[in-house]
């Protein structure tokens, strides 16, 4: 006969508390250690109901010292949680008070958090812009709680369910140099299958600070001798090798999963003591269920109707609960809640998490119960749980607002849940507050001008955490355009819902459309001066290749009517725009402008604005060729920049660093800088095109095959976005470059005339820059010396009056390669002013690229010796540059690659009446004895020029 439960001992709810932890020993030792030794980061991962938080509990009984030091949180399994929420509530377990801690003033930024503290607490801090630096902030003054509370043993249960901002908080933690009085250690618990894969949590857990210890402890379920072990100890007997077998197949050795296994065969009399041994029925018998959730429920349902009901309300609520707030959800009276909760208690499904408050004992058992309730009941549970949430002084908003929503109270879970945004957006979690409104949207029809409100609000959120967005990008201009297309929207929403997905578009990559819906916007904004300014200031930056320069100015100048009529901050967000563009657009009052921008500042705010003003500028400032004054304004910007505040702006100003220490020459070492820059997961798009476009022109200089893929990528990227700038360029003229490296006058020329074209239509002359002298050797490859020879006309004209030195440097580029082609004046001397000209810059490989011009001129007119020496020292000023391998001269501009070595016989070995060897140089010579007009029609691999029969470098003469 079955023993009576009242009696016996060993009563089920006793297998969790009083089962020695089976094959953890080792494990158990490992763990005690490390937390001995302090500052360390500890990972213990493994399958739900394999036993870490037991595990941990174990542990931490072990250790000396006082156990207040112990915080230990747990992130609940809620679709939304609350950003910190896990932390919050685990301190806000342990100290009722703080007014003994003398908290800093950065102690203020904790308020949101603690609103019960705020008598207690310091001031609030100012506000700050960037929602990154908020997040900041708040990070820090939470590290600064716990260092104060004398916190030892930081312990966070189920990171897989964490949000964001527990994680980024975890990871700065983790990532903090320890202090020598306070040796935190920090130990989290994980789900590896039920982490999802934008989580931060591979971070975390590879990244730590210098002094702290890194260690990772994987549970693995038990083998059949252990399950053997494990169910001798519960039952004080010994079972069959046979029986354990079993067990471990239908349970995969999960430890919770057996002890689950064993409560339902014992409450269905499967197994049952027989004196000193318990048996079991024979194995075709048993019908065990497959799953636990099978197995939880069958032991529900052998309870009272008092206690299913307990159950069900505790599933519903998902956070630790005490008994009167179980009482009003289930509707019974104390003391069927009190013996309901002895009943649960002793089934071993709920346990006391703390004095008074009550929780499921595995996830899996809440979450079985609750889906096998009818709809219907489940949401009146939730209409409760959201009624006693709401009695809360001060409710947790996410938590009130999940249940709002599962309860079908649409109408107050859009109030509560769009509170719950507001709370993400302030603790910088942006992700999470364009999640929740998205839902908000999305989830119920709102009237027109409700729904607009919301678009607004999702739109300034999703602009300004576009770096942290991942794929919602998408849906929040689908949702957007919905609103947009509203046939009852105002005119004045219409535009403002125009100004903001044309924002969005930009971010996106889609530039053409983002211009489009902007020129859309003005005529709506009538009534809004400062938006209407905005759009117009976009729409002056000449970055869409479809519009003249003459459309880009018109709008500039419509936005000067409006300066009258806004605020201060949008006139100087207007003023640092107009800089801007008239610096793309190559006008000196655009250069005027940047040179009169102040060096200077007086408080975080002007260093923050200046900083932003150097990085909007800073590319056009290097397309017009004043590469001193873009050294010394980044590196103002980088000493006003504080990393741990501005990331993102502080990866804006090394991306520029990293394109001008190319065209400086700085290239030891700037291959590293780049690919760390293009694997930083907090770097934006545009910012990892640029140091992916310096990466490629490194290895161009290096090994053209090895740059072709990552140049075809970068040009694709720059296709897709439909932008055209000058950094965009340099691009397509390497690409072009690569093509005349081979001889492949017509492929390059197909690369370059498409971007010299629009250049020319817009009339953004200063953007042609880089693809002028590849483009001009395509011409004269192809034997189109007039084409060439009229757009370089064209060029000097467009320049004339003007004080562009990186443009000018690139005409008489130009010029040098013309009279190389066509002996129209000494190909020499045109070389050397040229190169003169981008010495002046400080860019040392367009230098060298002249001078290596200078020497094949000088060697077909017969200077070997000069020319000879000149190689000699590009050759060691190119190796000089240092990008990790030994530069070639850049195949295209004037047709060259520089040989390795100049032994004395390089040059007596080759041609004796030229001075070219074949295969050696690849120039537009003059003193082949052919017509002027068969010169123009064939480019030479040597001074006699290629055969137009043959693709082979071999002279005509010589065939």
């Amino acid at each position: 006969m079955r023993p009576s439960k009242r009696t016996d001992p060993r009563l089920p709810h006793q297998i969790s508390a009083t089962t020695p932890l089976i094959g953890r020993r080792n494990t158990i030792d490992t763990l005690s250690t490390a937390l001995q030794r302090g500052s360390s980061l500890i990972t213990i991962e493994g399958d739900a109901g394999v036993g870490k938080s037991r595990l941990l509990r174990e542990t931490l009984s072990t250790l000396d010292g006082d156990p207040r030091r112990q915080l230990i949180a747990t992130c609940p399994a809620v679709v939304e949680p609350f950003p910190l929420g896990a932390i919050v509530d685990g301190v806000r377990r342990q100290r009722p008070d703080v007014a003994d801690l003398d908290l800093s003033p950065l102690g203020g930024a904790l308020r949101p958090l603690y609103p019960e503290w705020t008598d207690v607490l310091p001031q609030a801090p100012e506000p700050l812009y960037d929602p990154r630096a908020t997040r900041h902030r708040l990070y820090r003054a939470l590290s600064e709680l716990i260092e104060r509370m004398g916190v030892d043993v930081l312990v966070v249960e189920d990171v897989h369910w964490a949000d964001t901002a527990t994680l980024e908080w975890l990871i700065m933690l983790a990532t903090d140099e320890p202090a020598a009085d306070h040796r935190l250690s920090i130990v989290v618990s994980y789900r590896p299958w039920e982490v999802p894969a934008d989580s931060l949590l591979p971070r975390l857990t590879t990244r730590t600070a210098p002094g702290v210890s890194r260690s990772r402890i994987g549970l693995e379920p038990l083998n059949p001798g252990q399950i053997r072990e494990l169910v001798s100890a519960v039952y004080q007997v010994e079972v069959s090798e046979q029986f354990a077998v079993f067990l471990h197949s239908v349970t995969d050795g999960i430890p919770l999963v057996v002890e689950e296994y064993l409560l339902l065969l014992e409450d269905r009399d499967d197994i049952r003591h027989d004196g000193d041994r318990w048996i079991r029925r024979a194995l075709t018998e048993l019908d065990v269920p497959p799953t636990v959730r099978e197995s939880v429920l069958e032991r529900v349902h052998r309870l009272t109707d008092g206690t299913r009901r307990l159950l069900e309300s505790a599933s519903v609520y998902a956070a630790p609960i005490d008994a009167t707030t179980l009482a009003r959800m289930a509707e019974l009276p104390p003391e069927t809640v009190r013996t309901g909760l002895a009943e649960a208690l002793n089934s071993g499904l709920l346990r006391e998490t703390s004095a008074g408050r009550f929780s499921f004992r595995h996830n899996l058992d809440a979450q079985a119960i609750g889906e096998t309730m009818p709809i219907s009941e489940r949401r009146r549970l939730h209409e409760h749980a959201a009624d006693a949430l709401r009695a809360d002084a001060h409710p947790p908003v996410a938590r009130l607002a999940h249940h709002l929503r599962e309860a079908g109270n649409i109408d107050l879970w859009c109030e509560y849940a769009e509170t719950s945004a507001d709370l993400a957006l302030q603790s910088g979690d942006d992700r999470t507050a364009v999640e929740t409104l998205l839902q908000v949207m999305t989830s119920t029809d709102h009237p027109i001008e409700r729904s607009a409100q919301l678009a607004r609000k999702l739109g300034d959120a999703a602009f300004f955490g576009m770096g942290s967005l991942g794929d919602l990008g998408e849906p929040v201009v689908q949702v957007l355009r919905r609103v947009l297309e509203s046939p009852d929207i105002t005119a004045t929403d219409r535009g403002e819902l125009r100004l903001l997905l044309g924002r969005m578009s930009w971010e996106l990559g889609d530039r053409r459309a983002a211009f489009a819906l902007w020129e859309l916007a003005v005529s709506d904004l009538d009534q809004r001066p400062a938006s209407a300014l905005r759009a117009m200031a976009n729409m002056a930056l000449p970055l869409v290749p479809d519009w003249p320069v003459s459309r880009h100015l018109y709008w500039l100048e419509r936005a000067r009517g409006l300066l009258g009529e806004v605020e201060p901050d949008d006139l100087q967000a207007y003023q640092d725009m107009h800089m801007s563009a008239l610096l793309l657009l190559g006008e000196a009052d655009g250069w005027t402008a940047v040179q009169e921008l102040p060096e200077t500042a007086s408080n975080a705010d002007e260093r923050l604005a200046l900083s932003g003003n150097v990085v909007s500028v800073i590319w056009a400032v290097m397309a017009w060729g004043h590469m001193s004054y873009a050294r010394r304004r980044l590196e103002i910007a980088a000493r006003f920049i504080d990393p741990s505040e501005y990331s993102r702006l502080d990866l804006k100003v090394q991306a520029a660093r990293a394109r001008l220490d190319w065209h400086l020459g700085n290239w030891s070492g700037l291959h590293d800088r780049v690919s760390a820059l293009i694997d930083n997961d907090d770097v934006d798009a545009i910012s990892a095109l640029h140091a992916r476009q310096v990466r490629a022109l490194l290895r161009l200089a290096v090994d053209g095959t090895a740059a072709l893929t990552e140049l075809s990528e970068a040009a694709a990227e720059r296709a897709r976005t439909g932008v055209t700038e000058p950094e965009g360029v340099a691009v397509h003229a390497a690409l072009a470059r690569l093509r005349l490296a081979t001889g492949d006058w017509a492929g390059a020329f197909a690369i370059a005339e498409p971007v010299v074209t629009g250049i020319v239509d817009k009339g953004v002359w200063l953007w042609i820059t880089d693809i002028a002298p590849a483009y001009v050797t395509a011409l004269l490859g192809m034997g189109d010396v007039d084409r060439a020879e009229t757009f370089v006309s064209a060029f000097g004209n467009a320049l004339t009056g003007r004080d562009l030195p990186a443009p000018e440097a690139a005409l008489a580029t130009c010029r040098a390669l013309l009279a190389q082609a066509t002996n129209s004046s000494p190909a020499a001397e045109e070389f050397d002013s040229a190169a003169s000209k981008w010495a002046v810059m400080s860019r040392s490989y367009d230098e060298l690229l002249c001078l290596e011009g200078r020497a094949t001129a000088l060697l077909a007119g017969g200077d070997k010796s000069i020319a000879l020496e000149l190689l000699t020292r590009v050759q060691q000023r190119l190796q000089d540059l240092g990008p990790g391998g030994t530069p070639t001269g850049w195949p295209g501009w004037h047709g060259i690659t520089v040989p390795r070595s100049f032994a004395p016989g390089a040059v007596d070995d080759a041609d004796t009446e030229t001075g070219c060897r074949h295969g050696s140089w690849r120039s537009f010579d003059s003193s082949c004895k052919a017509p002027a007009t068969a010169r123009r029609r064939r480019c030479c691999s040597c001074p006699r020029g290629p055969s137009r029969a043959t693709s082979s470098p071999r002279c005509e003469s010589s065939a």
